[in-house]
């Protein structure tokens, strides 16, 4: 058991360190955001309300020019005012944005934002341990080699939840009528609506290459339409 207590102290600390950041995440998005009001998106919303067997889908706009969508600890479903923006200007369209609503709710759903407090706390934890025994054998760069074996830990956890949400939202989409057109569309688009470059490799991403989400979709279609179910 004494063995164990400085792992136990450093997933301890992790813990407080992801409520805290959970605190002053709500406190950000409760200053910033309001609920969002448009009759074309609602109508979308509403089909996959439906769909799921609940009386609304709630969206929030957050009022910050980053395109991006979010599910925040607490459930709540965030759409960024430059995506919203970029929408308005008909860069992307009702169903594409349908889409995105979709993979946050499928986030939701599938526990991500709960799974990602185990993450960050065990991760934190991975990270100090191994920073002090490198550094015990390469002083003063353990923290460096300790830092980037968590941060492609984190990415690949990452990616696979980008996965999973992805194909809730394809289910999602197709259940409630609007296809998965929409979906695939906005991948194609993705990386010029947020100004991506190609700088960093795959591995080192949290969200996968967009062509390879698109791979993802376009094989569960394939297996779904050979299903006996389906």
């Amino acid at each position: 058991m004494l063995k164990l207590t400085p792992f136990l102290i450093l997933l301890a600390y992790g813990l407080v360190m992801y409520w805290f950041s959970a605190w002053r995440t709500k406190q950000e998005l409760d200053t910033k955001s309001s609920p969002l009001a448009d009759a074309r998106l609602k109508k979308l919303t509403d089909r996959m309300a439906e769909a799921v067997g609940v009386d609304r889908v709630v969206v929030h706009i957050y009022e910050i020019e980053p395109v991006n969508g979010l599910a925040a600890p607490d459930g709540r479903i965030f759409i960024t005012r430059g995506f919203y923006n970029k929408y308005r200007q008909g860069e992307v369209s009702a169903e594409e944005m349908a889409s995105v609503i979709a993979h946050e709710l499928g986030h939701v759903a599938l526990g991500h934002t709960r799974k990602r407090m185990i993450d960050f706390s065990g991760t934190n934890a991975i990270r100090m341990a191994l920073a002090t025994v490198f550094n015990r054998f390469i002083p003063g760069l353990g923290v460096i080699i300790a830092n980037f074996i968590t941060t492609l830990l984190m990415a690949r956890l990452s990616r696979d939840d980008e996965y999973e949400a992805d194909a809730y939202a394809s289910a999602l989409l197709v259940k409630a009528g609007i296809g998965l057109e929409p979906q695939k569309s906005l991948f194609r688009k993705l990386e010029k609506l947020v100004g991506m470059g190609g700088g960093a490799p795959a591995w080192l991403l949290s969200h996968p290459k967009s062509e390879e989400r698109i791979r993802a979709i376009e094989e569960n279609e394939q297996r779904w339409k050979l299903s006996p179910e389906g």
